[in-house]
Formats: structure tokens, sequence, C-alpha cells
């Protein structure tokens, strides 16, 4: 009888320190890793803003390069969602220049179909949305997508996303500065042909965890 109450009540400790300890646990999401702003954050913004990068309001055509949909979530550690924060990315054109900033690059030409810059507020399930083009290298960088969280209590958070399978990512020092090979691949996204969203498009998905 000593013993089976001894066994018993081990396995009553160890059954309640897994449930102050296990749900807890199970929820914490590693951060998405800090990265630089980088020198190319616009000096000026446009007049259009929006979500989609790919059609500038009162143009004609569209922006050249593959169009891309990005979306994710906003989360906090614990997996809630964070609503009403504004996210903002920033990219070059298919032609590696980017726009509103001090650039007397003449090699190649801006796309001025480009929106370059775009924001967005994250939803009640703290989930954001973009239409942009798949990004491009340029000298001296692999492919990315910049990306800014700010808000209402929130510290302004940047980090960027870059594109699964890129050759040039293992040589890109901002991507390879993140030490940890776990917190890198975070910042790696797969980018999948998405015809059921739209003809000839990329989709991809990064979701943000702020620590």
């Amino acid at each position: 009888m000593i013993g089976r109450r001894r066994v018993l009540e081990v396995l009553g400790v160890a059954v309640a320190g897994f449930s102050l300890r296990g749900p807890g646990w199970a929820s914490n999401l590693p951060p998405t890793p800090r990265q630089t702003a980088g020198p190319f954050y616009p000096m000026a913004f446009p007049s259009d803003v929006d979500n989609d990068l790919v059609l500038v309001t009162g143009h004609n055509s569209p922006a050249k390069g593959t169009v891309t949909r990005v979306s994710g979530r906003l989360l906090d550690p614990a997996g809630r969602a964070i609503a009403g924060a504004r996210v903002e990315i920033w990219q070059c054109d298919v032609n590696g220049r980017y726009h509103y900033v001090d650039d007397d690059r003449t090699d190649r030409p801006i796309d001025e179909n480009f929106q370059g810059y775009g924001q967005t507020v994250t939803d009640d399930a703290g989930a954001y949305r973009f239409r942009t083009i798949r990004p491009v290298p340029y000298p001296g960088r692999t492919p990315h997508i910049h990306f800014a969280v700010s808000g209402s209590g929130l510290q302004r958070f940047t980090t960027q996303m870059y594109v699964a399978g890129e050759p040039l990512n293992q040589r890109d020092g901002v991507l390879m500065g993140v030490r940890d090979p776990a917190g890198r691949a975070r910042l790696i996204v797969p980018l999948r042909p998405a015809p059921e969203i739209e003809a000839n498009t990329l989709a991809g998905t990064f979701d943000i965890v702020l620590g």
C-alpha cells in the first residue's frame, strides 16, 4: 500500500508540473530575428501607399516582375494575435532600384509602375497581406523584402524576408549575420505557384513573432 501511495504521489507531482508548465511552454513561439532597416527606407512617401505594390494609382500598366502575394500573422510569444499594428514593406524593383531614396545610379532605369513601398494594418486575427513582386538581387544582396512593424505599445521592429532556394542566401552578410540557424530559417520563406489566387502568381507566408 505504501509503495502504491508513493507512486501516486510522484505521478501527481509530475501531472501538476506538466499542467503548470506544459501549455505555457508549448505556446512559447521563438521570436523573429531583428534585422537592419538598411539605407533604403524611403526618404519621402508616394501618395499611394496601400498594400498593392504592383498597381500604382493613376498608372495604366502594372509593375514588371512576377506578382507575389506575401501574407502572414503578427503574433506575440504566446501565440496571441497583435491586431491594429502597422506593417510596412519596401523593396527594390525588378531592375534592382529602390524608390524614394537618394539614388543617382544611371546604369538601370527605375520601374515607375512599381510602388516600391506599401503599408497595411493587421486585422483582428493579426493577419496582414501584400501584393508585390518577387524580390530580386542587387549588387551585394540576395533577394529580400524589408519589413517594419509599429503600433500603440509596440517598439518599432524591423526585419527582412528572404526567398527559399536562392543561391545568394549563403553569401548574404545580413542574412548570415543571424548566427542561429533556426533563427535564420525563420526569415526564409518558400514561394509557391498560386494560380488559385491569381494567374502567374507566387505566394508565401511570413509570420512575425515579436519577442
